[in-house]
């Protein structure tokens, strides 16, 4: 571990932003909002909604005037595919990052320099906050390209000043050489491949307590426990801090874990937090479990009004001892529809859906069964067999492994599959189909 001759720094990357007082926050949170919400009129689509709405931006006086904007959903962005909620011209933007799609389209989300400066800054801000300085080394595990993991956190640890080594997702062993060889100091990875890489490390004889000099790492992307987060930083001999990012609203950088690991402050000075009853729509008091909407107010390219995030989450109450003012966020419980994430990637069951219905083999029931190992989450889908089809055991082992690749291409994790006779699946009482049953043990 570093512990000699390091420099004086200050707790804070950006005194300033990350302690100003409430006061001082929220009157620069209404100048940005009335900001973007006439820059959003640069879009087609939010100049129909505030018609529809019978709004205009003059109408935003106040903070609590966010709730007369319109929602935003991931459908939204689907519909309007690709660049439908642009607010600036294509010449102006500077990059794009793009989730994976289900049957139809992914989400697009564009960027600007300036965007992806204040990305790169926001990054910077989490990763200080956990105690990352000039003198580390960071090594990034996230994949790199689409998935906003990759080159957000990069470029927030250039921002830092660290040494950086863009790792890329797999090959553990190299993950395990790299960190000691480079003398990697702070380290990116998702809950699942955290314990992945100890395990590793313990079949190659590594002690990381004694053979490396790991001290921080950055855990996100999926649901994990409190129990799995201390069983790491056991494991690993390291504090593990927890991250929120959405690449609607850029990435990771959104939310982070203060030293106190007593909730996520989200920054405030880029998103208007509110956290909504799903079903009502309606605010919810702060302390109180519901979904989280942004508001961003801090982008050039393409701002988005009232997000609706999916994920299920609340406001804790009360300051934090850090001395940041921003608010926390409580590790997320869940989602408020049927998206599945999963080693950090999210997968909708139509996905699964449509790949095993191209095989004729199958019937249309289907289960997909999430569950809790020793080194992460595991997916099983079990499929029933078309009753005219062979029971024939090379054959079926042949078709488990086609499909299982095809799977892979589609979701980006390999599954279990397992094929069944015709009428073993259940049905729920209603007499469903049950299509997806989570045993993991998230929280």
């Amino acid at each position: 571990m570093k512990t000699n001759n390091k420099m004086e720094y200050s707790n804070y990357l950006n005194p300033k932003l990350e302690t100003m007082s409430r006061d001082e926050l929220q009157a620069l949170q209404l100048e940005r909002l009335q900001k973007t919400v006439r820059h959003c009129m640069n879009a087609e689509f939010y100049r129909q909604k505030f018609n529809e709405l019978g709004i205009t931006p003059d109408d935003i006086r106040t903070l609590d005037d966010v709730r007369k904007l319109p929602f935003t959903s991931k459908d939204d962005l689907r519909e309007h595919y690709p660049f439908g909620l642009a607010c600036v011209p294509l010449r102006e933007c500077t990059r794009l990052h793009s989730s994976s799609g289900t049957t139809g389209n992914p989400t697009v989300v564009l960027h600007t320099k300036r965007d992806l400066d204040e990305w790169a800054e926001a990054v910077a801000r989490c990763l200080w906050m956990v105690g990352s300085r000039p003198e580390d080394v960071f090594q990034n595990s996230a994949g790199y390209g689409m998935f906003t993991a990759g080159l957000g956190f990069q470029y927030g640890a250039e921002r830092v000043g660290m040494l950086t080594v863009p790792a890329a997702a797999g090959n553990t062993t190299r993950q395990i050489k790299f960190i000691r060889d480079f003398g990697t100091t702070v380290l990116h990875a998702i809950p699942s491949y955290a314990s992945r890489v100890y395990e590793v490390m313990k079949e190659e004889g590594v002690d990381p307590k004694k053979d490396t000099k790991l001290r921080v790492l950055c855990i996100g992307a999926e649901p994990h426990s409190e129990e799995q987060r201390k069983r790491i930083e056991q494991n690993l001999g390291v504090k593990a801090y927890n991250s929120y990012g959405i690449s609607e609203m850029m990435g990771p950088g959104v939310a982070f874990e203060c030293p106190e690991q007593n909730g996520l402050h989200i920054w405030e000075d880029y998103f208007i937090v509110e956290i909504i009853d799903p079903v009502t729509l309606e605010p919810v008091p702060d302390g109180q479990m519901g979904e989280l909407v942004l508001t961003t107010i801090n982008r050039e390219a393409m701002p988005l009004l009232r997000y609706r995030t999916r994920d299920l989450t609340r406001i804790l109450p009360g300051s934090c001892p850090c001395g940041r003012n921003h608010v926390r966020l409580d590790r997320l419980q869940g989602r408020s529809d049927d998206m599945i994430i999963l080693k950090g990637v999210n997968i909708f069951p139509i996905q699964v859906e449509k790949i095993l219905l191209k095989f004729k083999q199958l019937s249309t029931d289907y289960l997909i069964t999430l569950e809790t190992k020793e080194n992460g989450d595991t997916m099983t889908i079990d499929v029933e067999l078309n009753s005219l089809f062979t029971d024939d055991f090379p054959q079926l082992r042949q078709l488990e492994r086609d499909i299982t690749r095809q799977l892979k291409d589609e979701i980006l994790v390999t599954p279990k599959v397992r094929l069944v006779p015709k009428g073993t699946l259940k049905t729920s009482d209603e007499k469903k189909a049950v299509r997806v049953n989570d045993l993991r043990k998230l929280f």
